[in-house]
């Protein structure tokens, strides 16, 4: 009987995974307030490398202090963050051989905010917030502090930040590096011309809002190792009138495409507060299955995956080449575990774990 087409293996440039079950970055807001990883990373992400995924991905890695979403954002821009991570990442590859990636990005305009179980409100320039920064000064939403419109020379130093934190990766030993271009943060921003009115070279046709994403996946592309992977993650659609969408996404990844990207992960909205969409299992795989039409590099699916038979389905099909799961992930930190005895499938265990095995489903574990 042959393996169902979600546990076979996918290679990301030279990055063979095990299986097509990617775990996406996800925020936890639980930094030391510089930017350093916590226990609770050592925790977090422990126990998620041992749920026999195919590939972990690091939360959001700020490049640069102003651009953390939170003051308990992950940051890879200073030598104390770059030690932290080095700790986590130690005692988790001492117990997982799971590939691991990080996800490098900028907040914009949404940073300086309170973390989510606080009520995600910008912080006051009294309460411990700062300045932020975007491609125009346009506010996120009504009632917040405008932006500082970014200057060329703070085009220049954010390029240099994103070289910089792809060289600590690679210093830490990373396999993978995905870059943040959705969900309305800064790359985003640059990109949709609800929030890029700016003049010059990086603002007006798609070719100037496209500028800096290829820009500086050409700067990390020459200083992160040929044989490893560096990919991106859009946001489709606004899913505003007017803002970016799916055709221009598929301008982007083409353009991508043709600099040698490794894979291009398919998100959507974030970047307006008045975006409209209908949420429902798989309400972003669309936006997959028409990179696949158009792009060589792999496409990874997201969007309220939640079932193994819907996984399997999506892959199978060819509407992607992997998905990446995040919430269903954090609600079931075993999914691969529990999708390879549905789809009857094999998964890596840990040794400490194998005799956990249920009596029925001898086997599962490879």
């Amino acid at each position: 009987m042959s393996s169902p087409k979600l546990f076979t293996p996918l290679t990301l440039g030279k990055l063979e995974l095990p299986n097509r079950i990617v775990i996406s970055p996800m925020c936890q807001y639980s930094a030391d307030g510089e930017g350093n990883m916590t226990h609770w990373h050592q925790m977090h992400l422990g126990h998620l490398a041992l749920s026999g995924a195919g590939l972990l991905v690091i939360e959001a890695a700020s490049v640069a202090p102003e651009g953390r979403i939170t003051p308990g954002d992950v940051g890879l821009y200073s030598d104390a963050n770059e030690h932290a991570m080095a700790q986590t990442l130690a005692a988790v590859r001492e117990h997982s051989p799971m590939p691991i990636g990080v996800q490098l990005g900028h907040a914009g305009r949404k940073a300086s905010c309170r973390a989510p179980w606080e009520g995600g409100e910008q912080l006051g320039l009294d309460e411990g917030g700062w300045e932020t920064v975007a491609p125009s000064a346009v506010a996120y939403q009504a009632g917040q502090r405008a932006p500082r419109e970014m200057s060329l020379d703070d085009i220049k130093a954010l390029r240099a930040s994103f070289v910089e934190s792809a060289q600590r990766a690679e210093r830490l030993g990373l396999d993978l590096i995905e870059l943040h271009a959705a969900h309305g943060y800064l790359l985003h921003e640059f990109l949709s011309p609800l929030s890029n009115q700016r003049e010059d070279a990086y603002g007006g046709s798609l070719e100037n809002r496209m500028r800096l994403i290829l820009e500086i996946f050409d700067d990390v592309r020459e200083v992160f190792p040929a044989e490893k992977p560096v990919g991106i993650r859009i946001s489709g659609s606004d899913w505003v009138e007017g803002g970016w969408d799916l055709e221009q996404s598929v301008a982007l990844a083409k353009a991508l495409d043709a600099r040698g990207c490794s894979f291009i992960d398919c998100s959507g909205g974030g970047l307006d507060p008045r975006q409209t969409l209908n949420v429902g299992p798989s309400y972003q795989v669309p936006f997959a299955r028409r990179m696949k039409q158009e792009v060589e590099m792999a496409v990874i699916a997201v969007g309220l995956i939640t079932e193994p038979q819907q996984a399997e389905g999506i892959v199978f099909s060819g509407e992607a080449d992997a998905v990446a799961l995040a919430r269903g992930m954090l609600y079931n930190p075993r999914w691969p575990w529990h999708a390879a005895a549905t789809l009857g499938a094999t998964v890596h265990a840990p040794k400490q774990y194998l005799r956990s095995q249920p009596h029925q489903l001898k086997g599962l574990f490879g």
